[in-house]
């Protein structure tokens, strides 16, 4: 039997720095962020900000090289640890456009761009 879940995603992720090549990536207006997995249509982070869904958000994501601006929507938003101190959440966006790195499901060089 076929997990649903999986068949559902109709792009390919990048889980490792090695494959998407994003050295840093912030919610607007400079909540530092972690990528736990990225496409072409979207994101899931950790941060300590908290996300609401259906909230519009702005990601901007940097390589050694490039930078590009992305806004997208909150799917969802989750608590993933607590210490005394901080929360972390981890938060999936869908961006209302396509990141251009990685156009046609693989990563592609492309110029960045504002979107």
């Amino acid at each position: 039997m076929r997990d649903s879940r999986s068949d559902r995603r109709g792009m390919r992720r990048f889980d490792a720095q090695d494959a998407h090549g994003i050295v840093s990536a912030c919610v607007r207006p400079g909540h530092r962020a972690r990528l736990i997995d990225v496409s072409a249509g979207g994101a899931l982070i950790e941060t300590s900000h908290r996300l609401l869904p259906g909230a519009s958000v702005e990601l901007q994501v940097e390589t050694g090289t490039d930078r590009a601006s992305v806004r997208g929507q909150v799917l969802r938003c989750a608590v993933v640890r607590v210490r005394p101190t901080w929360v972390c959440y981890r938060g999936a966006i869908a961006f209302d456009r396509h990141l251009p790195w990685f156009v046609g499901g693989s990563r592609e060089r492309a110029t960045p761009q504002v979107i």
